[in-house]
């Protein structure tokens, strides 16, 4: 599959009227200068609202939450001080509110797998995580390995620094590897784009590049970046991709205000710190990923 032409797409874009309503136009500034659209109502006639899964971290509580809004949860812990018995805490607390899966670092997919065999909760992983700096070879070979392991989902990041220097074939390619290896196995591929690092321009070059390249979902951050996910950002990624391709925000979304936030943004899956404190209403504070 060959590169598409990012540039076109992006002028073609930006030129919409609907993509204009993300901006206003600066007298100070040269270009454009980012509008406020952290308000559902700002952007409700531009995105398509709706969820079809949350993703979150490691939480407390218990009280058993509507099991429909528990399904739409991801249950992550991807900290590197995590512990196996930290990963099989987590994966009980996927089983008791039947969460729709964990995402977990790769070298606990097959644990998780073995914990979580026979139960409705999936297994996701992570790929050339953090900074994507890894080369395509390794990239894919971390994802077939962990597919061989039981992982039925993927989250990848893409080349940031390739991205900026305009090298889009090489970023292209880089997440189509990624893809083919989980299509080969039937999985879900979702690509992590680290909108903390990038430019409104570029967020929307990674996502053309990402739907171009198959992928199922487009994210915001790994968590572990200098910021996370902002309302104006899942806004723009799920104008840019369409409803083909889901949305995912990650990264500072610690209360249920903050998912339904991102929810009514155009998320699609949110990434968040405690799972079990957004489905159950806690309001105490929550911390990390």
């Amino acid at each position: 599959m060959s590169a598409p032409n990012i540039e076109k797409i992006v002028s073609q874009v930006f030129t919409e009227k609907a993509l204009r309503d993300f901006y206003k136009v600066s007298e100070t500034c040269q270009g454009w200068e980012r509008n406020v659209v952290d308000q559902p109502v700002a952007i409700k006639n531009i995105i398509e609202n709706g969820a079809e899964r949350i993703a979150a971290g490691l939480g407390v509580g218990d009280e058993l939450p509507d099991k429909s809004i528990a399904r739409m949860i991801d249950h992550t812990l991807l900290k590197p001080e995590a512990t196996p018995d930290d990963i099989r805490a987590l994966c009980n607390e996927a089983q008791t509110y039947h969460f729709a899966s964990v995402c977990v670092n790769p070298c606990y997919v097959s644990l998780c797998s073995n914990l979580l065999s026979g139960s409705d909760v999936k297994v996701c992983t992570v790929i050339g995580f953090p900074l994507g700096a890894n080369t395509t070879e390794t990239k894919r070979f971390e994802a077939e390995q962990a597919l061989e392991q039981g992982a039925t989902e993927i989250d990848m990041v893409i080349n940031v620094g390739k991205l900026k220097a305009g090298d889009y074939k090489y970023v292209f390619h880089d997440i189509n590897q990624v893809v083919l290896a989980a299509k080969k196995k039937g999985a879900v591929a979702k690509v992590i784009i680290e909108t903390a690092l990038l430019t409104d321009e570029e967020k929307v070059k990674a996502c053309l590049i990402a739907k171009e390249a198959k992928a199922d979902f487009v994210k915001t951050s790994t968590g572990f970046s200098k910021g996370g996910a902002t309302a104006g950002d899942v806004a723009l990624m799920k104008y840019v991709v369409g409803s083909a391709v889901g949305v995912k925000a990650s990264g500072g979304v610690r209360t249920l205000e903050d998912a339904e936030l991102m929810i009514k943004s155009g998320a699609d899956r949110i990434g968040a710190s405690a799972s079990v404190k957004i489905v159950t209403g806690d309001t105490s504070g929550a911390s990390g990923y």
